[in-house]
């Protein structure tokens, strides 16, 4: 479980009656892109044949710039998600990174899960301190107008994202 009980507006678009920005809203689906391109190598070791992860991660990009439907991007994360469903470990979790960064495009609060299903990929393979030290990397790729907003909502999830932000 990544999304609270009850939606943060600020992770919902004006247009639906929250007050993210479009721009904000396609950052925090870059971010999670790269969040989860970063340890995508962790799947492909194990699965080197299955596209679906990468296809997401490009998927989240396409959409950011107008090249593919939310619901496409979307779907497409789902199918990341199905590429980690008989994997264990760091090559799972790198899979679940990837289909989350995708699905930025439908709900933006999954950024936290792409992020931290990377964390905890990097955990599984290499244990706490590089768990931290991913952490630390995403951290400083957060883009000034977004970086607040993530900050917080790392502070505010992280019991609901296994304690890898604290």
């Amino acid at each position: 479980m990544i999304l609270p009980k009850v939606r943060d507006p600020r992770f919902i678009t004006i247009r639906r009656g929250g007050t993210l920005t479009d721009d904000d809203h396609r950052l925090l689906a870059l971010w999670a892109a790269g969040c989860a391109e970063h340890v995508l190598g962790l799947f492909e070791a194990a699965r080197p044949e299955d596209t679906r992860p990468r296809e997401a991660i490009e998927a989240a990009r396409a959409w950011t710039r107008g090249e593919l439907r939310m619901m496409d991007a979307r779907a497409v994360g789902g199918h990341a998600m199905g590429a980690a469903r008989d994997l264990r470990g760091a090559p799972r979790f790198a899979a679940y990174a990837a289909g989350q960064a995708a699905v930025v495009a439908h709900v933006a609060a999954h950024e936290l899960g792409a992020a931290a299903y990377a964390i905890k990929a990097v955990r599984a393979d290499q244990g706490d301190e590089a768990g931290r030290d991913e952490c630390q990397w995403q951290r400083e790729r957060l883009p000034a107008e977004i970086r607040e907003l993530v900050l917080d909502d790392q502070r505010l999830r992280n019991d609901i994202c296994w304690s890898v932000f604290g």
